[in-house]
């Protein structure tokens, strides 16, 4: 993979975008559904390859479809966002397997090569600046929904239709990073950052900050070194970021806490 000043400017911001929402994944308990919605990018892939169109439009539909699909039968069903999203992911992996040829199966899956256009670069900074954005105007109402949905509902906020929102959010994160990492390893970029962030920050912010770093980190570091080796960069984002969950063992153990708004209130 070349590493041009496109990609530079891409990584850095899917990155940024990544770590933000991997944080609140994180304390949802999305940890191995964020692995398991990003393969509902297949059958968009696929259909989108059949129907000469960009790869990453179908995806995106795909994944924000399957967003839906998922808040809808969470809403009505009671059972947990992990457990819908391990239904769907089954169904959209066996779909995805069928309808997208080999070559452009494994690109798919691992990421893809070369610089990216000006189009890719501007919609893809565009989109990364406005999920992070979108995602810390409502972290204080994320973070008291997650603790209490019922406080939450006193407090005024529709968490339905907040974790609706964050579905959206996450599904169109997943698909920024399908570039860099692919369906397959796009939700370890989102997760292992966060999880790195966790365990050394002592506040929510912290946790934001740091994750959007490591994620950066992940992104741009796996890219550059993906240039050096010509292979693929997905492998070695995901390689650089375990990495930095490494170190961060060797830092004593902090743990983010919940906001002071939230704390007061319990």
């Amino acid at each position: 993979m070349s590493f041009e000043p496109s990609n530079l400017a891409l990584s850095m911001a899917t990155g940024a975008a990544a770590g933000v929402v991997g944080c609140f994944a994180v304390m949802r308990r999305m940890t191995l559904a964020a692995d398991a919605m990003s393969h509902m990018a297949l059958p968009g892939i696929g259909i989108a390859i059949v129907a000469r169109i960009h790869p990453i439009l179908g995806a995106a539909t795909a994944l924000l479809l399957g967003a839906l699909l998922v808040w809808r039968l969470e809403t009505k069903t009671g059972m947990a966002t992990e457990t819908v999203v391990g239904v769907v992911f089954s169904v959209a992996l066996a779909i995805g397997g069928m309808i997208t040829p080999g070559e452009e199966l494994i690109e798919a899956l691992f990421g893809g090569s070369g610089p990216a256009t000006f189009l890719e670069t501007a919609v893809g900074i565009f989109g990364s600046a406005a999920v992070a954005g979108l995602v810390l105007r409502d972290k204080d109402r994320l973070v008291l929904a997650l603790v209490s949905p019922e406080i939450a509902r006193a407090a005024g906020v529709d968490v339905a239709r907040l974790n609706l929102r964050f579905l959206v959010l996450f599904a169109l994160t997943i698909a920024l990073g399908l570039r860099y990492s692919g369906a397959l390893l796009i939700g370890s970029l989102i997760i292992i950052p966060a999880v790195t962030a966790k365990r050394v920050a002592r506040n929510l912010t912290g946790m934001l900050v740091i994750a959007a770093i490591v994620s950066t980190v992940s992104t741009t570091g796996g890219a550059l070194a993906a240039s050096l080796v010509r292979r693929e960069a997905g492998p070695l984002v995901v390689v650089v970021a375990g990495a930095c969950f490494v170190a961060s063992l060797f830092f004593p153990k902090a743990g983010a806490r919940v906001p002071r708004a939230a704390r007061v209130l319990f």
